[in-house]
């Protein structure tokens, strides 16, 4: 069944604050931590599996971070609750087919529509859907604040 864990929670936000906040440049872990409060033994494990997920690229070396690997418009949220979902799948009580009659066949399927429902429309919202929102409720971009647009 489809819930918003921490985990899941922490992935969204790492990934919008590095589409957010690079301005070209990798994005560092500690930087990430600072802004979102994410408890570096999370972050690091979901950066990790988002880069082996081809959502981030990681950049190595003291001037390394993350950034995204594929333009924000075409990454979805639900592609990264997909990916954190498997990293903690630790049963889907939706996927058992033993129980009442009544539960297998009325209450199961009602959720298991609304789970379809709400991915369906988290693979319609992009990052840079988040980032514009971000943008448009005032939040400040240490990215762009960076820019230096001097020839």
């Amino acid at each position: 069944m489809l819930r918003l864990s921490k985990k899941m929670l922490f992935a969204i936000e790492a990934v919008v604050d590095i589409a957010y906040h690079s301005g070209g440049q990798p994005v560092q872990s500690g930087d990430i931590t600072r802004r979102q409060g994410i408890p570096r033994r999370y972050l690091e494990q979901v950066l990790q599996k988002l880069v082996r997920a081809k959502i981030l690229s990681g950049v190595r070396g003291p001037r390394g971070g993350y950034n995204l690997a594929r333009e924000r418009r075409r990454i979805t949220v639900g592609e990264i609750i997909r990916i954190v979902r498997a990293m903690e799948l630790s049963g889907d009580p939706l996927a058992d087919d033993t129980g009442s009659e009544l539960a297998v066949k009325v209450i199961r399927p009602i959720w298991l529509d609304l789970q379809s429902e709400v991915m369906t429309r988290l693979d319609e919202l992009t990052i840079d859907d988040l980032c514009n929102d971000a943008n448009k409720r005032g939040v400040a971009s240490e990215g762009r604040q960076n820019l230096d647009f001097t020839i």
